[in-house]
């Protein structure tokens, strides 16, 4: 069965990242995707969509992204219930995140600082090339 999923959108807050027991990465979070269209008043609505990553994509999201950092995400529709403190059954849908694409450069030139690269050839001085020089 088909069960794929690309979203673009803005996280809502910062990922939560936290370690299981066998200290495998898991981060969370929600991802704010516009609609294509626009409420009866004109107004622009956005779904708000929970995500999920683990290890590698996890520790990577947690380390470049903030809130309102747009990404892109693939993954899949996973859906989970548990029993809550009150014995409710309480049901969860959220994305599973397989992996991510920063669509926000500022979020990564604030976690790492630009270096100045000289020009190549900066420190040479210009050439006389004569016509007779060409090939062709």
């Amino acid at each position: 069965m088909i069960n794929n999923v690309t979203l673009v959108g803005r996280l809502t807050k910062n990922v939560e990242l936290k370690y299981t027991s066998s200290q495998t990465a898991v981060a969370t979070g929600t991802l704010a995707v516009n609609r294509q269209f626009k409420s009866a008043n004109g107004e622009k609505e956005a779904d708000f969509i929970n995500i999920v990553a683990w290890r590698k994509t996890a520790e990577i999201l947690a380390e470049y992204t903030k809130k309102g950092s747009q990404i892109g995400v693939v993954g899949r529709i996973q859906t989970r219930n548990y029993e809550n403190q009150q014995g409710q059954r309480v049901y969860v849908t959220e994305v599973v995140v397989e992996s991510v694409v920063l669509l926000d450069n500022r979020s990564i030139n604030e976690q790492q600082p630009v270096q100045k690269q000289e020009a190549p050839f900066s420190n040479s001085s210009s050439m006389e090339i004569d016509e007779s020089d060409l090939p062709f």
